[in-house]
């Protein structure tokens, strides 16, 4: 796409727009399974025999797809190459992240980085097919740091952990 291919288009996308869902390929659905499911608590919405799952978190059809139509007993894409950057999924709180950092915690699986970028609060990490995986909050709107020209002012500070555990459990 050229710049004169992205300025063609004078109106924005309608403001409800939302991304619906992602679709994984995966090597073992049942390793995916146990970490989206049983780590972080989606919830297994339906099952295509042993090659495809769809899970989701309140009810929804499905936030996640996962198959192996493509890549069982694969391995993960090498450095230097295309795909996926990361997965992103927006806690409503941040007493639902610290939740989700005490399950990763629970389960010993290690952060690549922690990070306050102003407008959220990011934990990143990895999944067992080494998808990167942003687990996040986002401040309202109206804490977002902003230049005096109006201009949104995100950053990149570290994230301290210890703060975010020191939000109540969930019960």
């Amino acid at each position: 796409m050229t710049a004169t291919t992205r300025n063609a288009t004078t109106r924005p996308i309608d403001p409800q727009t939302r991304i619906g869902h992602v679709h994984l390929k995966v090597a073992h659905l049942e390793r995916a399974l146990d970490f989206y499911c049983g780590v972080l608590g989606f919830e297994l919405r339906q099952r295509f025999g042993l090659s495809a799952a769809f899970i989701a978190a309140g009810g929804y059809h499905h936030h996640i797809g996962l198959n192996t139509w493509e890549s069982q007993g694969g391995s993960p894409p090498p450095p230097g190459t295309t795909g996926l950057y990361h997965l992103a999924i927006l806690y409503p709180t941040r007493l639902a992240l610290a939740d989700a950092l005490r399950r990763l915690m629970a389960a010993g699986i290690q952060l690549d980085g922690a990070a306050d970028h102003g407008v959220s609060e990011a934990l990143y990490l990895r999944d067992p097919d080494e998808n990167g995986v942003e687990l996040y909050w986002d401040r309202p709107q109206e804490e977002w740091p902003m230049t005096p020209d109006g201009n949104l002012a995100m950053f990149t500070h570290p994230l301290n952990l210890d703060d975010l555990l020191s939000e109540p459990p969930l019960s």
